[in-house]
């Protein structure tokens, strides 16, 4: 029989590199008392790394950077996994996420249906807003994310590179949700959308 530490250790392997989590997720294994020991020892150990208070990863390694910061995203799931809600990446951090704007926001500011919550992470802060059903509509879907990024950029501002590049980085699964959900888009994105959800790139 693996002990409880064993069976952690392995629930932790088995998600990969770059899985945030907070403790909560282990408490299915054994106490939140006995969870919470198990975990420092294996920050001292460093297998896992405490990114700020309830918060870990089992952190990307590079081979000549060494181990990598968090991805925002990242740390807002383990963070809505905690409060059972959703998010929705905001406008400026939808466009980074999608690699459609160079700028990586001083803030990386999310929104969800749970509570709202702050932490600092690397001197950069991760931000969960409580907002409005109508902003939620679409969260946790790629649809969510891309109509949030094109209402960042605005009207005017979607270039052709931007649409290609969607077009290109999106699996198909994921544009035919841009045409299933483009009703809940401004009227003026509904069309890019369909334009991203053509074949070929």
């Amino acid at each position: 029989m693996y002990s409880i530490a064993q069976k952690v250790t392995s629930r932790i392997y088995g998600k990969g590199r770059g899985w945030c989590f907070t403790p909560s997720v282990f408490f299915d294994l054994g106490s939140p008392e006995n969870i919470r020991k198990i975990l420092s020892r294996l920050v001292m150990r460093k297998t896992i790394r405490r990114l700020a208070q309830g918060i870990f990863d089992y952190p990307r390694k590079h081979p000549a950077l060494g181990y990598l910061p968090p991805k925002p995203t990242d740390v807002a799931q383990a963070l809505a996994s905690r409060d059972t809600c959703n998010f929705q990446p905001s406008g400026a951090t939808a466009a980074n996420i999608l690699g459609l704007s160079e700028q990586v926001p001083a803030r990386a500011l999310f929104y969800t249906d749970g509570p709202s919550r702050k932490v600092i992470i690397n001197g950069r802060e991760i931000i969960m807003r409580k907002t409005t059903p109508k902003k939620m509509i679409c969260a946790g879907k790629i649809s969510g994310t891309v109509i949030s990024a094109l209402k960042f950029l605005g009207r005017n501002n979607v270039s052709e590179w931007q649409l290609k590049h969607l077009r290109k980085i999106l699996p198909q699964e994921e544009k035919q949700q841009l045409l299933k959900d483009k009703i809940f888009a401004p009227e003026w994105i509904r069309p890019l959308l369909e334009r991203i959800a053509e074949q070929g790139t």
